[in-house]
């Protein structure tokens, strides 16, 4: 299953810095604007000690975790939507993503060049909301001069219904209203999805702050963050990334000790990475035994058959029955035979939404 989140936010925020401990690639991270021009896409490991307690049961050949992409995008400036700095190029990017990760500088440092000359978080995110908003509305007039003389000549109800959700979408996008806080039915959400719209994708702020800052809650800058995204209904996870960045290169021993002589108990990125995971509606499920151990990244309300075809379109298309253990049974009660034995082990049929830690062997004939 291929999802990725998108990692944007105005130049010089810490961005490429932050892609840089997420995938641990050597990304240009330069002192000045559009040091990323083409998106880096970069794969994450998604930690999960539930695998580790699998790996360490079986003693498989082979473990492999569960990943999904995050994309670096270059940075946004004011009038993007009409051509400034990278314009379009920036504001396609954005549309190929699933959801959103913008990276909002709230730190004060001489050294690093702001954008817009001094550190304010919530200019920073209206600038972005604003470009983002405007790029839209574009997609919407133009779609609008093409489709609303069809539908009053025609009478069309496809065409008819096209021009009601577009112009609800447009006065929301006015109102400075991005589109995924507007309530639509799901008959409207399925016809603008097609336009791929940028508001409409789930976001997430990221709060960069300074390594002085680390140890406390909150300074004023993520304070401000925190009370315009509860507004809107968005999550905020607070990190260092230059911290971040360094964390990524250690062993995971070495980690520990780092990140407990910092006062703090789990890093942020770790944060990060659950957060847009869940951001993105993912969840984990296992397939376990002595050759591999593995988690697999699914949709949540997938049913089993979908999720058979993760694995292989052949198991999906012969399935039978999913022999489903929860994860939770299998910690507590310690092996699979006393699973069986005390009747937890389930027969699961084609229909069953699979849930997040079950542990599954697929039965199917072709």
């Amino acid at each position: 299953m291929s999802l990725k989140a998108g990692i944007i936010g105005l130049p010089n925020v810490g961005k490429s810095t932050l892609f840089n401990a997420i995938t641990k690639q050597n990304i240009l991270a330069a002192n000045y604007p559009f040091a990323t021009i083409d998106p880096n896409v970069g794969t994450v490991t998604v930690p999960d000690e539930r695998l580790t307690f699998l790996e360490n049961m079986y003693l498989p050949k082979n473990t492999v975790p569960t990943t999904f992409e995050f994309t670096d995008i270059a940075g946004l400036v004011k009038g993007a939507s009409h051509g400034e700095g990278l314009g379009n190029k920036f504001l396609s990017h954005i549309r190929e993503v699933d959801a959103i990760v913008e990276v909002v500088r709230c730190f004060d440092d001489a050294n690093i060049t702001h954008v817009e000359g001094k550190t304010d978080p919530i200019r920073d995110i209206e600038i972005i909301n604003v470009e983002l908003i405007l790029a839209d509305l574009e997609i919407i007039d133009n779609r609008l001069i093409k489709i609303i003389k069809k539908a009053q000549t025609s009478k069309d109800k496809e065409s008819l219904l096209e021009v009601d959700v577009l112009t609800k979408a447009k006065t929301a996008l006015e109102q400075n209203k991005p589109l995924r806080l507007v309530e639509f039915t799901p008959d409207e959400l399925a016809l603008i999805r097609s336009f791929n719209f940028i508001t409409l994708k789930p976001l997430i702020y990221c709060a960069n702050i300074s390594e002085n800052d680390l140890a406390q809650s909150d300074n004023n800058y993520t304070k401000q963050v925190k009370e315009y995204a509860a507004l809107e209904h968005s999550g905020v996870i607070t990190m260092c990334a230059k911290i971040e960045s360094e964390l990524s290169e250690l062993s995971d021993d070495d980690k520990k000790v780092f990140l407990k002589d910092l006062g703090i108990n789990e890093s942020g990125l770790t944060k990060l990475i659950f957060a847009t995971y869940n951001l993105l509606g993912l969840q984990t499920f296992f397939t376990s035994g002595p050759d591999e151990c593995r988690a697999w990244t699914f949709k949540v309300g997938m049913t089993a058959k979908e999720c058979a075809g993760l694995i292989h379109s052949d198991i999906a298309r012969g399935f039978i029955k999913a022999e489903v253990t929860s994860f939770n049974d299998l910690e507590t009660l310690g092996s699979e035979a006393k699973v069986k034995e005390a009747g937890k082990l389930r027969l699961e049929g084609k229909d069953y939404l699979m849930q997040d830690g079950d542990i599954v062997y697929f039965r199917f004939n072709v």
